[in-house]
């Protein structure tokens, strides 16, 4: 058990080396790419002024995301009502896409009890 404790101090070390080695590149290559993202001057001021531009940006496009849902939501209820000419790829798709949102909500409940599955924290 010691020697698999010392062969992971060893590994996180490396880890730790290489980040430290390679990470300023990293970050400094990073925000080349995307300099056409950043606002000039980085101020705390500025920020808030994104963050504020983007919470109501988002609150302006509820309208048009409501009515997307209910075009949806018409779009599934003309399915059901015509379930007999369904194809048997859509009802895969329908599936598929239900175990997706179930698992989320597992990964989400999971998440939610501390990364347990007891729900016990040890």
């Amino acid at each position: 058990m010691a020697s698999k404790l010392q062969k992971l101090q060893a590994t996180a070390s490396q880890a730790s080396q290489f980040v430290c080695s390679r990470g300023t590149n990293y970050y400094k290559q990073l925000l080349e790419q995307n300099k056409q993202h950043i606002q000039e001057p980085p101020t705390v001021e500025k920020c808030n002024l994104l963050a504020k531009q983007l919470f109501y940006t988002r609150l302006a496009s509820i309208p048009s995301r409501n009515e997307s849902f209910w075009k949806e939501l018409d779009y599934a209820k003309n399915l059901w009502k015509n379930r007999k000419e369904l194809k048997v790829e859509d009802a895969g798709i329908a599936a598929l896409f239900g175990l997706e949102c179930f698992a989320w909500f597992c990964a989400g409940e999971i998440v939610g009890r501390g990364f347990t599955f007891t729900g016990y924290y040890v």
